[in-house]
């Protein structure tokens, strides 16, 4: 018999039945979709009311041509953005720093003052248009340039809908894209909550991403809980200001993979909503029931796409949709089939958009809120996931709380030790990956996959280093001097900083000036080593 097993968990039996969910409470457990504690979705009707929106990852090259890309898969009707930013513009760095040569637009658009932001999102409606920024330790010098442009176009703030990732901890964890000490990041998150809170109430000023720490190797119970524990993190941090929980919780969001098995996938966020609501209720004491809801994107990883036969990528990315589907996503985000050559052709991002729709319109995954609900299999499957990042949950709390393990450098050893552990498998065939190590081709290592590669061009970076060049010569350069003083001081005390980087920004300050006068406080994170 062919055997088959949880991700880092016990065995899957081969027929399950009402003895497996014996002791359970299925009107406490369970419960009805859109109602407390949300198992089953967290709208009554789920996809019957309001399908997930359709948020691919994009950009590029410089400000024009990702603008270019975004108008183009919304003429095919993408209806909400997600944008990546090059290497440089995530650390912090100028176009024209030393370090940033050679990446400049090369895996995300470049972005160096508010004239990039400006020309990014022109002629696109922000009033209309949900954006994500996928962006973390520059997150709140990069949101103001966005909640600047949106007051250019007469956006009113409680208009704007935008979700900065700000997930600083899991970058601590997996991803490297920090700059600052721990304590002097979280400082920044905080402000960032606690800025759009007061002044743009339908921002998600932070989305806790256990995408990336799933990427970086972790299973699938541990990338719920350390979600969740980041989550409780920044709760804690926004309480320990004095703010009240149901001022700020109902607009946290998150983001988390769905490339394993679709079962396990669907217990996974089943579990994890059943968890964050009595986190939120119970623990925290929130009242309203918005601060109780679990709000993801769930998007397929990357690393579950492969270089052998890249065609069968799109099969791939169809059940990862059908997973997010099925598992409750309100946003979805696919990988393209191009994912493990290149940064997406317009052809694969296409093909990836029109994978998102087909599920939506065509396979009835949608037809009904929670499909899978009732099932014993999925319902045993979800209790024993809960039962996993429950686990998972006390060990982080042995180790300090998610901050101090963060600090120690042990959730980074733990992750990658699992990655280690999951490579073993992939090599040995004990995890199937089909075409790599079974079924594999005969010369597939040799085939020509025509896949159409992204070539990195020093005109492009030219271009962006010239736009620079031009800002700085044409700006009010004693404004934006007074304006990164002011920074630098309220730096060195406690203010929310928030006010300080909007009037840098908004005097065309750059994003490496703006970040050198807070590490010039702050100074530089040296990563722990743990083995």
């Amino acid at each position: 018999m062919r055997d088959a097993r949880l991700h880092a968990g016990p065995p899957i039996k081969p027929v399950y039945g009402p003895d497996d969910l014996a002791g359970r409470d299925a009107a406490q457990d369970i419960g009805q979709p859109g109602e407390y504690p949300y198992t089953r979705g967290i709208h009554k009707t789920m996809y019957r009311e309001r399908l997930w929106t359709m948020r691919q990852y994009i950009g590029f090259g410089t400000p024009e041509e990702t603008n270019a890309r975004f108008k183009y898969l919304m003429a095919h009707g993408q209806d909400a953005l997600n944008v990546a930013f090059d290497l440089p513009t995530q650390l912090g760095l100028d176009s024209d720093d030393p370090r940033a040569e050679g990446e400049v637009g090369r895996v995300g658009m470049a972005l160096d003052t508010l004239a990039d932001m400006e020309q990014a999102f022109a002629g696109i409606p922000l009033d209309r248009v949900s954006v994500s920024l996928t962006i973390n330790g520059m997150a709140a010098p990069i949101t103001a340039m966005y909640y600047a442009v949106a007051g250019q176009q007469g956006v009113a703030p409680d208009r704007v809908v935008t979700t900065p990732q700000n997930d600083i901890l899991k970058e601590f964890v997996a991803r490297g894209t920090w700059v600052y000490p721990v304590e002097p990041s979280l400082r920044l998150v905080a402000d960032l909550i606690e800025f759009s809170a007061k002044q743009y109430p339908r921002s998600n000023p932070v989305s806790v991403c256990g995408y990336h720490i799933r990427e970086a190797g972790c299973t699938t119970a541990q990338e719920m809980a350390y979600g969740l524990a980041i989550a409780r993190a920044y709760i804690e941090l926004m309480l320990a200001r004095g703010m009240a929980v149901d001022d700020f919780a109902p607009r946290i969001s998150f983001n988390f993979t769905c490339w394993g098995k679709i079962f396990e996938e669907a217990g996974k966020f089943r579990a994890g909503r059943r968890l964050y609501a009595r986190m939120l209720r119970e623990h925290f004491g929130a009242k309203n029931p918005k601060s109780w809801i679990f709000r993801s994107l769930i998007g397929g990883g990357g690393s579950a796409f492969t270089v052998q036969e890249p065609e069968n990528n799109i099969v791939r990315g169809a059940y990862i949709a059908l997973a997010a589907a099925l598992s409750g996503a309100q946003t979805m985000a696919l990988p393209t089939y191009d994912e493990a050559y290149t940064i997406p052709s317009a052809k694969a991002q296409l093909i990836a958009l029109r994978t998102m729709q087909i599920c939506a319109e065509e396979s009835g995954a949608a037809d009904t809120a929670d499909p899978l609900g009732g099932s014993y299999y999925v319902e045993a499957l979800t209790n024993e996931m809960e039962r996993l990042i429950q686990e998972e949950l006390a060990h982080v709390d042995r180790m300090g709380g998610i901050v101090e393990a963060v600090k120690s450098g042990a959730i980074q050893a733990e992750v990658a030790r699992q990655a280690y552990l999951f490579e073993r498998k992939l090599n040995s065939g004990e995890v199937p990956k089909v075409g790599v190590n079974c079924y594999v081709a005969d010369g597939a290592a040799e085939a020509d996959h025509a896949v159409e590669l992204y070539a990195f061009d020093q005109t492009v970076a030219d271009a962006q280093l010239a736009r620079l060049a031009k800002i700085r010569r044409e700006r009010d350069d004693r404004a934006a001097r007074a304006a990164l003083r002011r920074l630098s001081d309220e730096a060195r005390g406690t203010t929310n900083l928030m006010p300080a980087i909007m009037e840098a920004v908004t005097a065309y300050a750059t994003l490496g000036e703006i970040n050198r006068a807070m590490k010039d406080v702050f100074g530089e994170h040296k990563e722990p080593v743990k083995f």
